[in-house]
């Protein structure tokens, strides 16, 4: 089921996530929900607290479906990142909560994730490029912090007023 994205600025989106101590048939269908919003979008991941769930799980897939690649979704729950590279990436981020808002994030080039996934088996991966920026960014979600967290105050500024402004316009026209 398609679940509505909150918007910033909304409280929702600052808090620190729950870990989810036993997965069953609701954490499958919360993970089901996230994906069908995530594509729907159309974004390369989501966390559950975008959709007001305040537990730690988040889904993604950075495949590059316009160039044919295979989808590969995947879903974390409780991820913690285990070992951070030193290289650093400059990549431009956006994010679901911000629609049309972009900034430059620098984040680790690579990073190593432990997780479970929705069947409840524990995994260990290593992720890098587009990747390892979109499970940082997703995972910093679970932690109550924003992409806009890792850039300047004027930028962070400009983007707030833009989603205030869109968020009075959205309230006007409802």
């Amino acid at each position: 089921m398609k679940r509505p994205i909150l918007l910033h600025p909304d409280p929702r989106l600052r808090k620190v996530c729950d870990a989810i101590t036993d997965i069953g048939d609701a954490e499958r269908r919360l993970a089901e929900d996230l994906l069908e919003t995530m594509y729907d979008a159309p974004g390369l991941g989501l966390a559950a607290p975008q959709v007001g769930v305040t537990q730690r799980m988040l889904v993604m897939d950075c495949s590059d479906r316009e160039e044919g690649e295979t989808p590969e979704p995947l879903c974390l729950i409780n991820p913690q990142i285990v070992l951070a590279s030193d290289e650093r990436s400059l990549r431009e981020e956006g994010c679901l909560s911000f629609p049309g808002q972009f900034s430059d994030v620098e984040r680790p080039a690579d990073v190593r994730v432990r997780y479970w996934d929705a069947d409840g088996r524990e995994h260990e991966r290593d992720f890098s490029g587009l990747w390892a920026t979109c499970v940082q960014h997703e995972i910093d979600h679970l932690n109550g912090k924003l992409f806009i967290d890792h850039i300047s105050m004027l930028k962070r500024q400009r983007i707030n007023a833009k989603m205030k402004k869109m968020k009075r316009e959205k309230q006007r026209s409802a």
